[in-house]
């Protein structure tokens, strides 16, 4: 599917920059422990950008709304885990951090779909 293959790539471009304003804006304006939330929030937006991609490139291979699927949980990841982390790490409002366990939800289903889906496609 070409949106994902788009959420892919605009994701990638916002990961590069977000951890480039990370390493070079942030640095000795927010605490070592709030930067290192930030470079986590940056590594999973990046990894899973990557799976952004696979799947906008194995729809295109693998018909049903099962693919589908498995990148809107992705890309839902992302903005609940990486978009809670970056607002957490530069506020220090705990509130936000209670909401990144549920991205992180819904990255583990997005590789559950995935995979299920691969393994019926073998």
């Amino acid at each position: 599917m070409k949106l994902f293959l788009l959420l892919g790539v605009i994701n990638g471009f916002l990961a590069v920059a977000l951890g480039a304003f990370g390493a070079h804006g942030l640095e000795g304006k927010i605490s070592e422990k709030a930067l290192a939330t930030w470079e986590k929030a940056v590594n999973y937006q990046m990894f899973h950008t990557m799976a952004l991609l696979v799947t906008g490139l194995l729809a295109t291979k693998i018909t049903g709304s099962g693919i589908s699927w498995a990148g809107w949980m992705f890309f839902i990841g992302i903005i609940l885990f990486s978009g809670s982390l970056y607002i957490y790490s530069t506020t220090a409002i705990k509130t936000f951090a209670m909401i990144t366990p549920l991205g992180g939800v819904a990255f583990l289903i997005g590789w559950i779909i995935l995979g299920t889906i691969i393994v019926k496609a073998l």
